[in-house]
């Protein structure tokens, strides 16, 4: 019989994968040897894999040139990256090498602009997209940023006030952008996103507070949806309204000549994930060509916000399997020697899935398991793989420890968990390493955060810090590291 996991692991995908293979009976992600990562580090651990931000811009910069190429598109592309996913300074290094521009959602968004222009990482040629609901603060750093000569940014307008706001702030002449309020899929409990301005009142929101300004110059509709740009009739419905909207603007509006398809392409979240992206921007850029046609408007130039594509496919995270709990003739918990919920809070705030596979012992007999984090919340689990509605890994043997990869989770986890803050039931943040390779191309890693300690928290906390001794405090975790 076929009883090992590397047997179940073949038999239910296609295997191995470009990032995925064996080193003996271990896994590699990307040929990175991850039993060295944790022989190195210990467990838990995350990790960022850097190139892996370039490969998927250059991906996506590529697909939209033969597009625009294939359909004879008369406009231009630019890649802008959301750092809402991740803000950090090594995931925005790592992007703004491919000749990318930046979208906002909030005030502090605009001083990490400001500091990457300052090390010469962005120029006031780089298109800064301001998008969120502004106010106070918000509002004076992007005055502060345009008055201070960067013309390439945009704020894209969300509501009715915005635009006499930022009038007070600028003292000089400006271009914005206006998001469109499209309307959500049938299954969510409201109709029309609560971001942007309808679709109705979009034109006679330009005629009343733009068409006759002089210091403000529409350049952007900005068209956004929630669920990303998906092969389906919801999707493409959307697309269809929004370029109706966009060649009646333009037939009164000659400075309008950008369309920001704002809503991101899928992740891979699964062995068995399918996705045609070179379908999907063909035939965007075919539908566009068709609408401007049609109504005999110029086309406009295609702006994208890609976030979780920029940056979730480069992380991951490793745990030690501490234990494991038989609660019933059929439930098998391994304890994990983390929290899911504050490691990878998605999987518990909306139940995403990402793909998890052992790292090592793939030559060894399966089982099925439930998988349990260390906080005393019953909601600290992770119970099923998409495509198998259940988690089978390698048996649980006291003698032969087991660890776990979890991957594609480089976006959103560090700040919606609180990256260097308090985590529940004070469980520790687990180190993080980066991952890069040299000129050689031969893979490097380095420490970017150690593991948060007890004192880091009991700071936090208000108690500062705190002697041991003194207070009869063990600061000793041996349960979250092995090293």
């Amino acid at each position: 019989m076929n009883t090992k996991y590397i047997d179940l692991i073949d038999q239910t995908y296609h295997f191995p994968q470009p990032e995925f293979n064996l080193k003996e009976d271990t896994l590699t992600f990307h040929d990175i040897d991850l039993m060295e990562l944790v022989e190195t580090y210990g467990a838990p651990l995350k990790f960022t894999y850097l190139p892996k931000i370039s490969d998927n811009i250059q991906r996506a910069k590529q697909w939209f040139a033969t597009a625009i190429e294939k359909n004879d598109y008369k406009g231009t592309y630019n890649y802008c990256y959301c750092t809402k996913s991740s803000h950090f300074k090594h995931v925005l290094n790592e992007a703004l090498k491919n000749d990318i521009h930046i979208e906002t959602s909030s005030a502090f968004d605009i001083d990490i602009v400001e500091n990457l222009k300052a090390q010469g990482k962005i120029t006031n040629k780089t298109f800064v997209v301001c998008n969120g609901f502004k106010r106070d603060q918000y509002v004076k750093n992007i005055a502060r940023l345009i008055n201070n000569g960067h013309e390439n940014c945009i704020p894209v307008i969300d509501n009715y006030e915005e635009l006499s706001l930022l009038s007070e702030e600028i003292n000089t002449d400006f271009k914005v952008g206006i998001r469109i309020a499209s309307e959500e899929e049938p299954k969510f409990e409201f109709y029309t996103s609560r971001l942007g301005i309808g679709y109705k009142n979009i034109v006679p929101f330009y005629e009343d507070q733009i068409k006759n300004n002089d210091q403000v110059e529409l350049k952007m509709l900005h068209f956004f949806i929630n669920t990303g740009i998906r092969d389906n009739a919801y999707y493409w419905n959307e697309l269809v309204k929004c370029l109706k909207v966009y060649t009646r603007l333009k037939k009164i509006c000659p400075s309008l000549d950008s369309l920001n398809i704002g809503g991101g392409f899928p992740i891979k979240n699964s062995m068995a994930f399918e996705y045609d992206y070179e379908y999907m921007i063909d035939e965007i850029i075919n539908q566009i060509n068709i609408t401007c046609t049609e109504a005999e408007v110029p086309v406009p130039n295609i702006f994208t916000e890609f976030g979780s594509f920029t940056v979730g496919e480069s992380g991951g995270a490793i745990y030690e399997i501490l234990y494991q709990k038989q609660q019933n003739d059929r439930e098998k918990w391994n304890m994990i020697n983390s929290s899911f919920i504050t490691t990878l809070p998605d999987t518990w705030a909306i139940s995403k899935r990402f793909i998890m596979m052992a790292v090592n012992r793939w030559n060894d007999e399966y089982e099925r398991v439930l998988l349990g984090g260390l906080t005393c919340d019953s909601d600290d689990y992770y119970n099923s793989e998409q495509h198998m509605n259940a988690i089978y890994l390698p048996r649980y043997k006291k003698e032969k420890p087991l660890y776990i990869g979890f991957f594609n989770t480089g976006a959103y986890q560090e700040t919606i968990g609180g990256f260097g803050g308090l985590q529940h039931c004070l469980i520790p943040s687990p180190k993080h390493i980066l991952i890069d390779k040299d000129e050689n191309g031969k893979i490097t890693h380095k420490l970017f955060a150690p593991q948060q300690t007890s004192d880091q928290l009991l700071s936090i906390l208000g108690y500062g810090k705190v002697s041991p001794t003194e207070n009869n405090i063990n600061t000793h975790q041996p349960e979250f590291s092995n090293k």
